[in-house]
C-alpha cells in the first residue's frame, strides 16, 4: 500500500478542523455506544435529573477497539460537551502526568458537589505503574459519588489488559462497547460529512482514489482532509484530482 507522507506544511495545520462531537462522528457499528453517550449528555442537561435513576452503569463506561476506530474521538466529544455546558471535566492520558495529579487533588470535592463532572481516560492500556494507581482510586472516588462521570477506552477489553487484576476488574463495573472500524463506504460518508463541515467541495472522484492509493485509517485520512482544506485555501483551486496529486507530490519532495 502506498503511504504518501503529508506535506510537512499542512500536516499540522488544524486551525479549520471542527471540534469532535457526537454529531460529526459516524458511528457505523457503534449506535449504542453513541446512544448512551447522548443519554449521558442529556442528563447533564438536566438539572432536576433524578438522582435515584444515575446508576453506576449510567456514569461509568469503558469502550476498546483497534487504532482508527474513533476511540480518542469520543472521548473528546464527551470532553467538549462537558466543557460547552460548564462542567467540570479532566482529559487523563498517559503522556500528561500532571493532569491525573490535579485530578487527584480535587476528587474529593468533586465526589461531594451536586453538579455533574466529567472525566475521560484515553489510552489505558498505556497506563505505567502510577498511573495504574491513580486510576484504580480515582475509580474508588467515582463509584462512591453520584455525579462523576468517568469515560475510558483502550486497545482491548477489560480481561485482555495487561494491568493489575482489580483495575481490570472495575474496568468492567459499568457498561463495555467495542469500536468498530468503517468499511470503505462509511469512511467516505465519514469523510463527505467532514468536509462538508468544513465548508470544502471535494470532486466525486477524490475519496475513492484516496482509498486506494492513501492511508485507508481514519486519523490520517482526516488529516489530510486537513491538509487539502488549506491548500486549496492557499491556491484558491478547488479539489480535484490534480490539486491531490500536486499537494501528495509536494509531501514527497518536503520529506
Amino acid at each position: 500500500m502506498n503511504k504518501t507522507p503529508l506535506p510537512r506544511q499542512f500536516a499540522l495545520d488544524l486551525s479549520h478542523t471542527p471540534p469532535a462531537s457526537l454529531n460529526n462522528y459516524l458511528p457505523g457499528k457503534d449506535l449504542a455506544l453513541v446512544d448512551a453517550l447522548r443519554k449521558c449528555i442529556s442528563r447533564w442537561q438536566d438539572p432536576e435529573h433524578n438522582h435515584n435513576t444515575n446508576a453506576l452503569d449510567q456514569r461509568w463506561i469503558y469502550w476498546w477497539g483497534p487504532q482508527g476506530s474513533g476511540r480518542s474521538h469520543l472521548l473528546k466529544a464527551i470532553s467538549n460537551a462537558a466543557a460547552d455546558l460548564g462542567l467540570a471535566y479532566f482529559s487523563l492520558t498517559p503522556n500528561e502526568p500532571i493532569s491525573w495529579v490535579n485530578l487527584e487533588e480535587k476528587i474529593v470535592s468533586l465526589s461531594q458537589d451536586t453538579r455533574p463532572s466529567v472525566i475521560t481516560v484515553d489510552d489505558v492500556d498505556q497506563l505505567d505503574d502510577r498511573q495504574v494507581a491513580a486510576l484504580f482510586r480515582i475509580l474508588n472516588s467515582v463509584q462512591a459519588s453520584q455525579e462523576i462521570y468517568i469515560f475510558m477506552a483502550g486497545s482491548a477489553a477489560p480481561n485482555h489488559l495487561h494491568l493489575r487484576e482489580d483495575l481490570r476488574t472495575r474496568l468492567g463495573w459499568g457498561l463495555i462497547f467495542q469500536t468498530q472500524l468503517l468499511d470503505d463506504d462509511e469512511k467516505i460518508q465519514a469523510l463527505e460529512t467532514a468536509a462538508r463541515d468544513r465548508g470544502l467541495m471535494l470532486s466525486p472522484e477524490v475519496l475513492p482514489w484516496l482509498l486506494n492509493r492513501f492511508y485507508r485509517d481514519m486519523p490520517n485520512l482526516m488529516a489530510l482532509l486537513d491538509a487539502l482544506d488549506a491548500y486549496s485555501l492557499e491556491t484558491k483551486r478547488a479539489v480535484t484530482l490534480p490539486l491531490v496529486r500536486e499537494l501528495l507530490q509536494s509531501g514527497k519532495n518536503t520529506a
